[in-house]
């Protein structure tokens, strides 16, 4: 297996697995907000690793990932709900970013800022495990609207209101 496979993203992934991995990170964040300092670091620490594992493979690496994927999403609907993957690599990367910045403030005693962008991270989470709004996804979609991302590369992000589901936000 080449480096480029062993890190590549899905094309399309299941996405009732990413709401239920979403479901996990939520609770995670939550725990990590509640306990004491020391543990805390430690439980920041292992959001930052699992938003990494899925960022480099999705599900393929990340605890969370497999689990949604294997013993969730099937107990959700037998039918898997397929959506491209390059924007939820997106809003991986974004809550990569979000998970290690609050890790870095708690190591640096920083609690309340850490909780702060934990509870944002919660947030967005949270939308896209009870809503099945991605907010990445979202960010992304806006991101091709302006060119800086193709337009080919996702066609569902584009225009995100056009998914089955949805309703137009004015």
């Amino acid at each position: 297996m080449s480096l480029r496979e062993a890190f590549a993203f899905p094309e399309v992934v299941n996405d009732y697995a990413a709401r239920c991995t979403a479901a996990l990170v939520v609770a995670l964040a939550i725990v990590t907000i509640l306990v004491p300092s020391p543990a805390r670091i430690l439980l920041a620490g292992a959001l930052v690793v699992g938003f990494a594992l899925r960022v480099a493979g999705g599900p393929r690496y990340s605890p969370f990932g497999r689990l949604s994927v294997h013993v969730l999403a099937p107990r959700v609907s037998a039918e898997p709900k397929l959506v491209s993957g390059a924007p939820k690599r997106f809003a991986q990367t974004i809550g990569l970013v979000m998970s290690s910045v609050a890790f870095g403030l708690f190591l640096g005693g920083l609690n309340t800022a850490g909780v702060v962008v934990l509870g944002v991270l919660v947030l967005a989470a949270l939308a896209e495990a009870a809503l099945g709004f991605c907010l990445g996804c979202w960010m992304y979609g806006q991101l091709q609207r302006v060119g800086l991302i193709s337009d080919d590369a996702c066609v569902d992000c584009a225009d995100i209101w056009a998914r089955p589901g949805m309703t137009a936000r004015n």
